[in-house]
């Protein structure tokens, strides 16, 4: 190309085009994996105004975080509690049945906007140029802070609702299982992000299989009632979101060390998960936001 010059005319000028990187292209993993880490300010700081803003239009505004778990278990308490009797063989069924409803409703939320993450932000995606997977990282992060407080009321109840049970070192456990929990969702909201980003018309069919996967882990019904089904009942063992509910369960209602049993299955499926979410949605980075 040539460069206008007021005093000797035109001077040619080379141009290395080597030097140019083309934009959107997918980096390598690990320059992928460090862009996010590069994104963690912005990550936190969207998450936490997506907290902030959530239910701003609402007159009980982030009440409804609470709310809705509540109402959703007493209506399943009315249903299997007293209409099915599904309680039977479930010590503390109250307990059990917050412990599930609140819990899975974190996962079905944490999945659910994970899988619309990219069309949600389409326009985002499309006018600016970072690692995609922090949208998905912004999402459950916001989860995890609006679990908080749902988490406190979680307990609250626990210890208010008869049989009401003592606070115990054995708490603790919480955490790391809603860790894991989180790094689940985070796995599984990269897969499906991707494949929602390419068939819109998975997002419709996530709800349903959200449905079926809360009968799956024993929200309102204990494992007991499979005992004439031992297959159906292996499978419900090996679910993770059902483990997640049998470590919270045991630590906080019956006083007991969670078997290490139920940790393994649990690791083993959120790191898994997150590995092959991140590689599988990392592979299409360069495809988000544009027409196909």
């Amino acid at each position: 190309m040539t460069v206008p010059n007021e005093n000797v005319g035109a001077v040619p000028t080379s141009v290395d085009l080597r030097t140019l990187i083309k934009v959107g292209v997918r980096p390598p993993f690990l320059d992928y994996l460090v862009a996010l880490w590069d994104y963690r300010h912005f990550v936190f700081f969207d998450a936490k105004a997506s907290v902030q803003s959530g239910n701003s239009r609402d007159r009980l505004g982030s009440i409804w975080l609470i709310l809705n778990p509540v109402l959703n278990g007493l209506t399943f308490y009315l249903i299997f509690g007293v209409l099915l009797q599904a309680s039977r063989g479930a010590e503390n069924f109250i307990g059990y049945l917050i412990i599930g409803v609140f819990l899975f409703q974190m996962s079905s939320r944490s999945i659910s906007n994970g899988a619309r993450a990219i069309q949600s932000n389409l326009k985002v995606v499309q006018a600016f140029n970072f690692p995609r997977a922090a949208l998905l990282l912004s999402v459950n992060i916001r989860e995890l802070l609006a679990s908080v407080p749902v988490i406190i009321t979680m307990l609250v109840l626990i210890l208010l609702f008869e049989p009401a049970e003592e606070i115990t070192w054995l708490w603790f456990f919480v955490v790391p299982a809603i860790l894991l929990q989180t790094i689940f969702n985070l796995g599984v909201g990269l897969i499906l992000a991707r494949v929602v980003s390419k068939v819109n018309d998975v997002a419709n069919v996530i709800s349903f299989a959200m449905r079926i996967w809360m009968y799956a882990s024993c929200v309102m019904f204990p494992i007991t009632l499979f005992d004439p089904y031992p297959t159906i009942q292996a499978a419900i063992e090996l679910n993770p979101l059902y483990q997640v509910l049998t470590i919270v369960r045991q630590s906080v209602l019956y006083g007991e060390v969670p078997p290490w049993e139920s940790w393994a299955v649990l690791a083993t499926w959120s790191l898994g998960v997150l590995a092959i979410g991140m590689i599988y949605f990392w592979f299409a980075e360069e495809t988000y936001g544009r027409d196909e």
